[in-house]
């Protein structure tokens, strides 16, 4: 009997083991164009690779249900923008531009040539920016709980305003700041875990990545970005914040919007398998666009 059970076994294990393989991430480090080392992790293998681009203050662990569910029908790619995570912090302006650049620095490492960009709060404006510097890679771009109104215009006053509590006490503003992203009844565990994580983040960095990101909204460039990016968006939204979707498309060339209801800001991290489904679907809907051969 125990010759048997092992001869079962053998192969349970060897196809088990093939199937871990492809799963488990490789980690490695790309030299974007000012010389800030990029930690990024790749699992899984297919024609197209779904680059994974993390918000403010957060690095790829916000993508840790989301590698394994995407890794058996794709190349799955997750990076720390330069500030954030496992990455150097020597950049002095943390720019949407030069983030995009990090994007770049690891698709072209990695050599992917087909590529649809995922990106979550500021990683919307990160993944625009990158599909502007690379059109002939970047055949789509999902927005996650981000592009609510790109032609949305503040004054300089109110972006100073908002940045000021984080100048003066930042961890105790960002504390603040996260707590208010979650809905009533959100998992404490988690709500804690976000609110302590993004608070621990580089003040220098942090900072700088949030004014230039705010500052799109006071000099236009948000709505601006998309004159040169000419492929499918699909924004994943929740409903804590307005989006207003006719808006965008008086910007955006193809503009689809999904909403996915009881989450707050981090739907990937409050609910993993209904995001997953819709984000899917957002996959499915650029490819079919793009065509699969392209």
């Amino acid at each position: 009997m125990k010759k048997i059970i092992l001869l079962i076994s053998i192969p349970l294990l060897l196809l088990t083991g093939c199937a871990s393989k492809n799963l488990l991430p490789r980690h490695d480090v790309a030299i974007s164009r000012d010389s800030e080392r990029i930690a990024y992790n790749v699992a899984g293998e297919g024609k197209t690779a779904l680059v994974f681009i993390h918000g403010w203050s957060c690095d790829a662990r916000y993508w840790q249900n989301q590698v394994p569910a995407f890794a058996d029908d794709y190349q799955v790619v997750s990076l720390d923008l330069a500030g954030h995570g496992h990455s150097s912090a020597d950049r002095l302006a943390c720019t949407m531009a030069s983030f995009a650049d990090d994007v770049s620095a690891v698709i072209d490492k990695e050599h992917i040539e087909r590529a649809i960009l995922v990106g979550h709060s500021m990683g919307g404006a990160v993944i625009a920016e990158a599909a502007r510097l690379m059109p002939e890679k970047v055949i789509g771009i999902v927005g996650i709980d981000t592009l609510q109104n790109v032609g949305e215009r503040h004054p300089q006053k109110f972006i100073d305003d908002m940045v000021a509590p984080f100048d003066a006490d930042f961890t105790n503003a960002t504390r603040n700041f996260v707590a208010g992203m979650f809905p009533q009844g959100a998992d404490p565990r988690l709500v804690n875990w976000v609110r302590e994580d993004m608070s621990s983040a580089p003040k220098t960095a942090a900072l700088s990545a949030f004014r230039y990101y705010l500052q799109q909204y006071v000099d236009g460039e948000a709505a601006r970005v998309f004159d040169d990016v000419r492929i499918p968006v699909v924004s994943i939204n929740a409903r804590l914040w307005p989006t207003e979707p006719e808006a965008n498309r008086q910007h955006i060339a193809d503009y689809q919007l999904y909403y996915i209801d009881g989450t707050g800001h981090f739907p990937m991290l409050e609910e993993p398998e209904e995001f997953n489904a819709l984000l899917r679907k957002a996959i499915h809907s650029i490819e079919a666009k793009r065509g699969k051969s392209m």
